[in-house]
């Protein structure tokens, strides 16, 4: 089970940091990732990181502004999100696999995720 948490509502030029903790399941054997949808739109990958590899892949909109990072001790990955803009509003949503090496930007390539958390930025 993953659980997001850390969402809320941000003035643009603002952070957050949003966590997912896993229960059941050591964090570490997984990729794991963070995708967000807005209303009208499909999800999209923001973050994730290649199984087997300690690779990290940002989406262009979010490079530089938002870091993906793990404590496996605490089996929890984080979301620093700073600089936040308007068009950055949506439910984020952490996600894990196993066994699929290569970078996996499609939804349908993660097995495991979590409610959601949602991210409001105000302009």
């Amino acid at each position: 089970q993953l659980v997001e948490s850390g969402g809320g509502l941000v003035q643009a030029g603002g952070s957050l940091r949003l966590s997912c903790a896993a229960s059941g399941r050591t964090f570490s054997n997984y990729a794991v990732g963070w995708f967000r949808q807005a209303p009208g739109k499909e999800r999209e990958f923001v973050a994730v990181t290649v199984w087997g590899s300690i690779t990290t892949y940002y989406a262009d909109s979010v490079k530089g502004r938002f870091t993906l990072s793990r404590d496996n001790a605490k089996n929890t990955v984080y979301l620093q999100m700073n600089s936040l803009k308007p068009e950055d509003t949506a439910v984020y949503y952490c996600a894990a696999q196993m066994g699929r090496s290569g970078v996996r930007l499609r939804s349908h390539e993660w097995d495991y995720w979590g409610q959601g958390t949602q991210v409001t930025v105000s302009s």
